[in-house]
């Protein structure tokens, strides 16, 4: 049976100040969150503008990539499902069970595999499903994409944007910081992300020949006591910086759009680190809608729907 429909799945965030504490409830649900940290990432969220554009974002790969399946004579509609805010997948999933779709691709817009970036999304949909009942459509996904050559082009492109807000007698000496969400060293499949994260990092700098560059990681939450993947990027760039690196170029490899975790703990945290170590900073753009990424998900998308 051929599908009907595509569903890009994502995290969702707020579209507005007085969405924050909500989604922030929907997210923390049933975890023991301290009420001094609930404030804080409150206050992460002011200092990007009082919302996240995942969203808005995540709507401009689903508008971008509909046309791309158009054009290929796959006229799918492209929807968008959130596991944590609206559009939230149980109402997107009741949305085409109505209209008859019995059959979807689904997407998780995470290149890596894990617990966390993979498994509880696919979770999720299947949640909502059993809350939507039998009309919920059927959900077949794409694989993940560490290793595609589509993607490592979209990222190429955005580090040499990146590099060119750096002043130019440093392109060759910045030294190239790999980001990811940081998960805990007991995390089940935690050693297959770390191991996709590499092969993405390792793909991008042989673009560049033999460039210094070193993986490391942001967003740590959790118990102070809990051992976490490290080191931290703020930990990484003072390593960095009494090691004698002048500049660096910050790559978040593990996030296909903006949000919270790259505006703040990157452009807000990260920079100030830099700042007090005076070392120029900076960041390379997520992959986004570039259409090299656009074209790889249309590519994982037919791949999908010709086995379903």
């Amino acid at each position: 049976m051929s599908p009907g429909a595509v569903l890009l799945i994502s995290f969702g965030g707020p579209e507005k100040p007085e969405e924050i504490r909500p989604f922030l409830d929907v997210v923390l649900k049933g975890r023991p969150v301290p009420p001094a940290r609930l404030e804080s990432v409150v206050q992460h969220y002011m200092a990007i503008g009082g919302k996240s554009p995942i969203n808005e974002l995540t709507r401009a790969q689903a508008a971008a990539l509909e046309r791309e399946l158009d054009q290929r004579g796959l006229p799918l509609p492209v929807m968008v499902g959130m596991r944590n805010w609206h559009p939230f997948l149980k109402d997107v999933l009741k949305t085409l069970g109505d209209r008859g779709v019995q059959r979807v691709v689904g997407v998780v817009l995470s290149s890596h595999r894990g617990e966390a970036s993979v498994d509880r999304y696919r979770g999720a949909v299947a949640a909502a499903r059993a809350e939507v009942g039998p009309t919920a459509p059927k959900v077949v996904y794409t694989p993940t994409w560490a290793d595609q050559p589509l993607f490592i082009d979209a990222l190429a492109d955005r580090v040499r944007e990146g590099l060119a807000e750096l002043p130019e007698p440093l392109h060759g000496r910045a030294r190239w910081l790999f980001t990811a969400h940081s998960v805990p060293e007991s995390m089940p499949g935690v050693e297959h992300y770390q191991a996709d994260l590499h092969r993405t990092a390792e793909l991008l700098a042989a673009r560049f020949g033999s460039h210094p560059w070193r993986l490391v990681w942001q967003s740590r939450s959790g118990g102070p006591k809990d051992p976490w993947l490290g080191p931290d990027i703020c930990d990484a760039l003072r390593e960095e910086a009494a090691a004698g690196a002048p500049a660096f170029l910050v790559v978040p490899i593990g996030f296909v759009v903006d949000h919270v975790e790259v505006l703040y703990d990157l452009d807000h945290e990260a920079v100030e680190v830099a700042g007090a170590l005076h070392r120029p900073i900076a960041r390379a753009g997520t992959v986004g809608s570039h259409p090299a990424f656009i074209r790889m998900l249309a590519d994982l998308v037919q791949a999908a729907a010709g086995a379903a």
